[in-house]
């Protein structure tokens, strides 16, 4: 089957963690023997702020480190039309602009000839659900969204009655452990401060710990605002700004641990939703420490996979542990890693995925059936 994505930007991971997932399932759809191919808007705020921000290199570094993957960028007027035409399965993210989403749902309208769904990675059906309620998903076959909780905010809302939990994962071509890497630091956070949904977890859960332990701490992210920045030079923390993606594993091995610190609607109003980084980090062999979040769906094994500090003085008690016990540090490690490679890798969404799409193509090609037939 052929695979068309319209993504906010496949070419540019600035504060756009998307990106992310869909280089690993389109890199895996290829390996699977499928068509794979993905279109972005020329407005996309991630590529721009990219650019704005570090200059044209990363996108050539794009193009090395993902030679495989096809990605056209679309301007006003661009036949979306035809590009659908080619395509078994359309599978449209939540930032895509709201006419256009329109646009192909109407053409799946007039056309059995596609699949289309809708993929939501993001909190706004929550925090700014107005702009999720904005948008006409009615011809729509079926939702993906990244989490039970989201699956069921669209369900309950009304927005879709076909609605499937598809969990990030891994990239694991890319996020595995390099043991021969030297250790240059003890404690990293890949992370971007963001719109203040999670300034005071950060102080708390790394800042403060960093500084009580004197950690040789670096931090790699953006959208960090100048007295973000003053606090981290205060205790010591070096911040490194944006980082591609695809360098992330190098940064990884050469520091002892990480933490994870998840949004505030990820604890609050959609819980059971880590970040990718989370997937990533336990790919990649390092000891994880995680600010509080509820694993409600059982992704992984708390206490085993990595481990949870409730404040600021457990962090620095757990930080301080891995650094003492070698041998506590390395089981957790490779617990971690192990759950990765069996549950969480972007070969089993594509697995899951394909399960699903099979449905629909089925029922589009076989007129003894309904859409009503197929249950989520």
């Amino acid at each position: 089957m052929n695979f068309l994505f319209y993504t906010h930007s496949l070419i540019s991971d600035w504060n756009h963690g998307n990106a992310h997932f869909l280089r690993g399932i389109m890199r895996e759809l290829l390996r699977c023997g499928h068509g794979a191919f993905a279109l972005e808007p020329s407005h996309s705020w991630s590529r721009r702020n990219l650019i704005a921000d570090q200059g044209i290199g990363p996108i050539a570094a794009f193009r090395a480190a993902f030679p495989d993957l096809s990605v056209d960028i679309y301007e006003p007027g661009f036949d979306h039309e035809a590009a659908v035409a080619a395509a078994d399965v359309v599978i449209v993210h939540e930032w895509t602009e709201p006419e256009l989403i329109s646009h192909l749902g109407r053409l799946r309208h007039g056309s059995r000839s596609f699949t289309l769904a809708f993929h939501d990675t993001h909190h706004r059906a929550v925090s700014t659900e107005g702009e999720i309620a904005r948008l006409d998903l009615s011809n729509f076959d079926f939702i993906l969204a990244f989490g039970e909780a989201l699956r069921e905010r669209y369900l309950s809302a009304g927005w879709g009655s076909h609605v499937f939990t598809w969990h990030e994962a891994a990239d694991t071509a890319l996020f595995h452990p390099l043991a021969h890497v030297e250790k240059q630091g003890d404690l990293v956070w890949v992370g971007n401060w963001g719109d203040d949904e999670r300034s005071a977890e950060i102080i708390s859960f790394l800042v403060e710990p960093a500084r009580a332990l004197k950690l040789r701490t670096n931090v790699r992210g953006v959208r960090y605002p100048q007295e973000a920045l003053a606090t981290l030079r205060q205790a010591g923390v070096s911040y490194g700004g944006w980082l591609a993606n695809a360098a992330v594993p190098q940064v990884l091995a050469e520091h002892r641990m990480t933490v994870h610190i998840p949004r505030r609607p990820y604890t609050k109003v959609l819980p059971g939703i880590p970040t990718i980084r989370v997937f990533e980090a336990l790919a990649c062999g390092i000891p994880l420490v995680s600010a509080p979040w509820n694993d409600v769906e059982g992704l992984f094994r708390p206490g085993k996979d990595f481990v949870f500090a409730h404040n600021s003085a457990q962090m620095t008690r757990l930080l301080k542990q891995i650094l003492c016990e070698p041998a506590f540090a390395e089981e957790m490690a490779s617990n971690g890693l192990q759950t990765i490679r069996s549950r969480h890798t972007c070969g089993h969404r594509v697995g899951e995925l394909l399960e699903v799409v099979a449905g629909y193509r089925n029922i589009s090609l076989n007129s003894q059936f309904t859409q009503s037939e197929v249950t989520s």
